[in-house]
């Protein structure tokens, strides 16, 4: 019971009852399958459509939860400003100057951007890279003066100082403006590519390795976005986080249906020799996952509270600290999507993409019907961005080799 009105524990769409989408036939031709899917993996409930959303809408709420209490890095600072347990949304506090024009339950300037994207995915149907950067110079860079502290949101993160400066003070076209940012946005929001094409690994990845290079050069930081756009998509499709998780990316990166290592590597695919890969020097951001999964299951090793796995991988934005944090707290609470956000968030630091990518996974995991009705009712955009996240999914589900009409990806 919140301010005298009854609310549901799950989240439930007026339209749900009526949207086919979610109804996915038990069979399908093998022959129509994309390279490295396998239908045993996917189980009944909840649909591909459904999880698609699921993850999107829970990376928005993981970054509007980030909101308030972003980048603590003295935790007594955090609890004394905002108690010993963060269980929502909250605005930032007046001393502080990230985020200063936003609200509770607001989105941040890298949620925002993610805005962007899904809007215009839902639009199109599918990613067209020109009407996303159309909307970014338009839309944000136009406000922006290069400096950290101005532009909706309140902050501008380094990525996207770096990708203004090389479009508006030195006119560099849109693939060659990028910058050497070792953080997270890149990852972000190539979440929301992950869902609008779990079902086809392969356009997964080259999706968000070319979107992901729009904003970062930096070839681990690209690795590593991929590698999460990857394991995204696996949970869309209904894979579990498992200590196997990594094998089956493995074997999707030998199969050639992930074109992820150079041909030097020793972990290169089977493509024929000249095909163009992404040229990572080694497949180990594949390769962590299953690690950190079995590290969070394992019951000799405890991380107690989990919240306070930032301490373990890292409070700070670099890509390498962040993802592994995601990631445990996605495999200590698979089913439990309050948990995982809300022990992100109380982790400090960089909790906003903590957050944002420990929702997209669990998300993906217990589907949209599962994230709690408070944190999309709190969310300032919520309608806007369940609504255009079901019409993705819905997308998401026609690529789906589980649909009886299982159109040609694009």
């Amino acid at each position: 019971m919140e301010d005298g009105k009854e609310h549901s524990s799950r989240w439930v769409h007026p339209q749900r009852e009526k949207s086919p989408c979610h109804l996915l036939p038990s069979r399908f031709p093998t022959s129509t399958a994309p390279p490295g899917f396998d239908p045993a993996l996917v189980p009944a409930s909840p649909s591909l459509s459904d999880r698609a959303a699921g993850a999107i809408v829970g990376a928005f709420i993981g970054d509007a939860l980030g909101v308030g209490p972003h980048w603590y890095y003295d935790l007594d600072e955090q609890r004394r400003d905002y108690g010993d347990w963060i269980d929502g949304y909250t605005a930032p506090r007046e001393e502080r100057k990230y985020h200063a024009d936003c609200a509770a339950g607001d989105l941040s300037q890298s949620g925002r951007i993610m805005l962007m994207l899904l809007r215009s995915l839902a639009e199109h149907g599918r990613y067209v890279e020109e009407d996303f950067t159309r909307r970014l110079d338009e839309e944000l860079f136009s406000r922006l003066d290069g400096s950290p502290f101005h532009g909706p949101g309140g902050y501008t993160n380094h990525s996207i100082r770096q990708v203004w400066e090389a479009r508006t003070k030195h006119g560099k076209p849109w693939g060659k403006a990028a910058g050497n940012a070792d953080t997270t946005e890149a990852a972000e929001r190539s979440v929301l590519l992950a869902a609008r094409f779990a079902a086809d690994p392969e356009a997964t990845a080259r999706h968000a390795f070319a979107h992901s290079r729009l904003t970062q050069n930096d070839s681990l930081v690209l690795q590593h976005s991929v590698a999460f756009a990857c394991v995204v998509a696996a949970l869309v499709r209904g894979e579990k986080l498992d200590e196997e998780i990594s094998d089956r990316m493995m074997k999707l990166v030998e199969e050639g249906a992930i074109p992820f290592t150079a041909e030097t590597s020793l972990a290169a695919s089977k493509r024929a020799k000249g095909e163009d890969s992404f040229g990572f020097a080694s497949p180990d951001a594949l390769l962590l996952p299953s690690w950190i999964v079995q590290a969070a299951r394992d019951e000799t090793i405890r991380v107690e509270p989990a919240w306070k796995v930032s301490l373990v991988y890292g409070m700070s934005c670099q890509v390498g600290f962040v993802i592994p944090g995601a990631c445990y707290l996605a495999a200590r609470f698979p089913d439990d999507f309050e948990s995982a956000v809300l022990h992100a968030i109380n982790g400090g630091g960089q909790n906003m993409s903590r957050a944002c990518l420990a929702g997209a996974l669990v998300g993906a995991m217990v589907g949209l019907e599962r994230i709690p009705a408070r944190l999309i009712e709190g969310l300032n955009d919520g309608d806007e961005i369940v609504r255009l996240a079901e019409k993705v999914g819905a997308s998401a589900a026609g690529n789906d080799p589980l649909s009886t009409s299982n159109p040609i990806f694009s």
